[in-house]
């Protein structure tokens, strides 16, 4: 069976979303989130990821940190700030699958920053699935520019850069085609569930007792 075909069908069977974080998980910050205790969860946010995990959904997290490559904070300090979300989303009965991250300054012109999509198909390597029509969800256009560039279905959120495109329609035509737009990250998890409900066969009748007959 070819490569690609097997990709498509563990996709089908993966349910997977791929997260922005800051702006879409946590509060975003001009100066950088640089520390755990900068890291404070947007309202509702680890319940909507708690949701998905009970729904059958994988979630996963691509994001630009270019405040290592500026010197701005360390690994260890990014990962206390992981340890923390996880921790918070573990009282919710969530996780996150995987963390991927860009360490670059845009100076190094690498690409797995965000809008390029190296971190996508990295993804789409380590889970060996086929990104295409994988919701992947953000703050930014570089965030969706980056994941429609590896087929990715495009989720745009009105928090963080976002609320800059609040009452903004159509989107600006930098915007994949095909960007959905929600208010929050709860409001694109009751979307995607209801969706998913929506689609889903209608459970089978109950079948009927056979007849009698009675001379």
């Amino acid at each position: 069976m070819p490569e690609n075909v097997r990709q498509q069908q563990r996709s089908q069977a993966l349910k997977l979303v791929i997260l922005d974080r800051n702006g879409s998980i946590n509060e975003h910050r001009d100066d950088f989130v640089k520390s755990d205790t900068e890291w404070t969860p947007l309202p509702g946010a680890l319940e909507a990821i708690a949701r998905l995990n009970q729904a059958g959904w994988h979630v996963v997290i691509a994001s630009n940190q270019s405040g290592l490559g500026r010197g701005l904070f360390d690994v260890a300090s990014l990962n206390a700030m992981h340890a923390k979300m996880q921790k918070m989303l573990a009282t919710f009965g969530g996780r996150i699958d995987a963390i991927f991250y860009c360490p670059h300054s845009p100076e190094d012109d690498c690409d797995c920053r965000k809008p390029k999509p190296g971190l996508f198909r990295q993804i789409g390597e380590r889970f060996g699935i086929d990104l295409r029509g994988v919701p992947t969800v953000g703050d930014s256009l570089r965030d969706l520019q980056a994941g429609a560039a590896a087929g990715c279905e495009p989720h745009l959120l009105l928090t963080g850069m976002g609320a800059a495109c609040r009452g903004v329609h159509p989107l600006p035509p930098e915007f994949p085609p095909g960007t959905q737009v929600h208010e929050d990250l709860a409001d694109f998890v009751r979307f995607l569930l209801a969706r998913e409900a929506h689609a889903a066969p209608a459970p089978s009748a109950p079948a009927s007792a056979p007849a009698v007959a009675r001379g």
